[in-house]
């Protein structure tokens, strides 16, 4: 689309949005979407300044993207060019956060373009973080794409012990020590070739070396790929909370090479579904329609299907991290389910179940809860119930966890404010969603009650 072309209307509604949320507790949250209704599938990344301003920008549509997005800045320009015409990117997805914006390539093969890795690399050292398992099959690949033809770049590599466990100060110091070890400067670039515990433990010790150096998203996992890699979360565990410690810094770019699944194993390929679930389930009821039609084909590892899967999420984390980058509301109905889950891999072990797991088992108490407070209907319970066991996933927690437990741990989530526990549940119809501390705690009693033995 030109921009001399006719601009589309952009419609505003200023009743409560019922696919965001709204906490009606101390603070109320308003979030106007922008419409764009000659694009079948828009996503407006900006327009809303601040408070009470509306920009009305300039629109232009880029095939080889898979978003509309104001006029994009020279440095989005000068990636575009970058991008041969004969790449194996299928897919760009754009997250627009003014300066710190970036771009998600996704394609199968893309450890065999160089080019699009050095674009991203700041001055002449890097320093890749991995683990254990992914590094005997892909460090090389990765290292050879950072220096092929390329003879300034020197890359220096940590390997980390693999598992959620390790996603502590003592494992992130290791990082630390190899990177003074090795001397590296301000201007060299440290890349994460992993799951979420290398990709969120590899951008924390981006954010806080040297108070900051550049970065670069390689995930490997479906769970990485569809949600964690996005939207600039890093952090560690703390021994009495999940991810209590750590940062909001954005990476360079997240590549997303499809290849990387072939390798993963079926357990955690199932656990990255949950959080493919999540998006259809807070805020896009078609492809939640979707997946109930092609649950199948994901799990048997239908390259079409786990590309689009892969892209719609992005695509859905991209809008809403463009929108609310450091989740003052609207970013936190992304953690759906995950106060519960948090808390179940908290008291059951780092490790004993896989992120996905616990957050599989966390939306059904979520969905649960939503359905005793009256704000869905019987059949998205079910719905949602269904398309979990489809995917192989926990619909209960672990026995041993008690509601005590489950208290205990949720009292300290990121999510209480001023001793508030806010929770994301849904209300409406499918697709819709609220973040709030506003509901009858029997509610949250009779749930915790019916998922636990004490």
């Amino acid at each position: 689309m030109a921009s001399t072309a006719t601009r589309p209307t952009l419609r505003f509604s200023l009743k409560p949005s019922t696919d965001s949320c709204v906490s009606r507790t101390d603070t109320s949250y308003l979030f106007l979407r922008c419409r764009n209704h000659t694009v079948r599938h828009p996503l407006l990344s900006s327009g809303l300044v601040g408070t009470n301003r509306i920009i009305d920008p300039v629109l232009k549509y880029d095939r080889t993207r898979s978003t509309v997005s104001a006029t994009a800045s020279p440095a989005e320009t000068m990636e575009q060019s970058a991008v041969k015409t004969n790449s194996k990117v299928s897919t760009i997805v754009d997250v627009h956060l003014g300066d710190r914006s970036y771009s998600i390539y996704i394609g199968a093969g893309l450890f065999d373009e160089p080019d699009l890795l050095q674009m991203h690399v700041h001055g002449k050292r890097v320093l890749v973080v991995t683990n254990t398992i992914i590094a005997p099959l892909y460090l090389d690949k990765v290292i050879n794409a950072l220096t092929y033809g390329n003879s300034n770049i020197s890359v220096d590599s940590v390997i980390l012990p693999d598992g959620e466990k390790y996603k502590d100060m003592e494992t992130l110091m290791k990082i630390f020590d190899k990177a003074i070890e090795s001397r590296l400067d301000r201007r060299c670039t440290f890349v994460a070739l992993g799951g979420g515990v290398i990709g969120d433990m590899c951008g924390f010790a981006a954010a806080a070396f040297l108070r900051g150096v550049n970065f670069i998203q390689i995930p490997t996992t479906l769970m990485a790929q569809v949600d964690s890699s996005v939207g600039g979360k890093t952090g560690i565990n703390h021994r009495l909370g999940k991810n209590l410690i750590g940062a909001f810094y954005q990476p360079q770019c997240v590549l997303i090479d499809t290849d990387t699944l072939n390798t993963l194993p079926d357990r955690e390929l199932a656990s990255g579904l949950a959080e493919v679930v999540k998006y259809g389930l807070i805020r896009d009821a078609e492809f939640f329609e979707w997946q109930e039609k092609n649950m199948k084909a994901l799990l048997a590892r239908d390259p079409s299907a786990l590309a689009y899967a892969i892209k719609r999420s992005c695509e859905n984390k991209a809008e809403v991290v463009s929108l609310d980058e450091k989740e003052s509301g609207l970013r936190a109905t992304l953690n759906l389910g995950h106060t519960f889950g948090h808390a179940i891999e908290t008291g059951f072990g780092y490790g004993q179940w896989l992120h996905g797991e616990a957050v599989a088992a966390g939306t059904v108490m979520a969905v649960d809860m939503s359905y005793r407070l009256g704000w869905i209907d019987e059949s998205i319970v079910k719905r949602a119930c269904n398309i979990l066991q489809q995917a192989k996933l926990p619909t209960a927690p672990p026995e041993v966890m008690t509601m005590e437990m489950f208290k205990s741990y949720m009292a300290v989530d990121k999510k209480v404010a001023d001793g508030l526990l806010r929770l994301i549940l849904l209300k409406g119809s499918l697709g819709n969603c609220v973040f709030t501390g506003d509901y009858d705690r029997k509610a949250l009693d009779e749930t915790l009650h019916a998922f636990c033995k004490s």
